[in-house]
């Protein structure tokens, strides 16, 4: 049997080989768009041993039964629910601690991120060493209306301007990232937003590569323009803090009696 984990009752340590990329969906309400997206990783991650886990942020609509119908055939599926809605900050965390892999993607479950730029990110990833802790998607052609790409092209100005991170597109949600460098980094409500700054903090490399966003195939946004800004510069104000009081990185080398 797999031991749980003690931080958050999960399994982390399942029976047979570790799967080399776990991929992390999190969504709420987007039964309609999840099969067609699990199809679409499957197929961008061809024969690399992979891992995909749905984290049901609290749905109300036919995810779980969407989702175990799935997992019959597909011993790679995995679902883990929370009994009400926690936000997608905290659906990515629940998918972190639960990984298998080494590697893990994230990708939005609603389907405008495209699956098939997925093998690039995990190539840029690995080709940086183990110095680079993230290879993160940054959109091209945004689909979304007007009104929300104004807001996100301020909103990521501003944080550019603030935090120098080098990323011009910190709300894409498509990145791959060292799960080791994941658990290092401080968890709060919207930090899904900052992981490139907030890996910098730790002394690490992002790198970037360009991806197309698509548009939404069913339903809607789950989350408006206003209330997103206005915890946005909270949190902004938050990770320039925690940058500010880290000095110095440390660099330790272990001292032996054998060397």
């Amino acid at each position: 049997m797999a031991e749980p984990s003690p931080a958050s009752g999960l399994s982390t340590k399942p029976d047979g080989l570790l799967p080399g990329v776990s991929v992390l969906i999190p969504g709420k309400n987007e039964a309609e768009n999840l099969p067609e997206l699990i199809e679409e990783i499957r197929v961008a991650l061809g024969a690399q041993s992979f891992e995909i886990i749905v984290i049901d942020d609290g749905s109300d609509d036919d995810t779980p039964s969407t989702i175990t119908a799935l997992m019959r055939e597909r011993p790679w599926l995995r679902l883990i629910r929370h009994a009400a809605s926690c936000g997608q900050s905290a659906a990515v965390r629940t998918g972190l601690l639960a990984a298998r892999a080494p590697i893990v993607v994230t990708i939005d479950g609603d389907g405008q991120n495209d699956p098939a730029f997925m093998p690039k990110l995990i190539d840029a990833l690995e080709a940086g060493g183990q110095r680079t802790a993230i290879a993160a998607g940054q959109r091209l052609k945004r689909t979304d209306s007007g009104a929300k790409r104004i807001a996100s092209r301020f909103a990521n100005w501003l944080r550019g301007a603030i935090l120098k991170d080098g990323t011009r597109d910190s709300g894409c949600g498509l990145k791959a990232i060292r799960r080791e460098v994941f658990l290092l980094l401080p968890y709060f409500d919207g930090w899904h937003r900052y992981l490139p700054a907030l890996a910098i903090r730790e002394g690490y490399i992002v790198t970037h590569i360009d991806v197309v966003d698509r548009n939404r195939r069913h339903g809607a946004s789950k989350y408006g323009i206003l209330d997103r800004g206005l915890a946005g510069a909270l949190d902004l104000f938050g990770v320039w803090w925690l940058r500010r009081r880290r000095k110095r990185v440390p660099s330790p080398t272990e001292i032996s009696l054998d060397g």
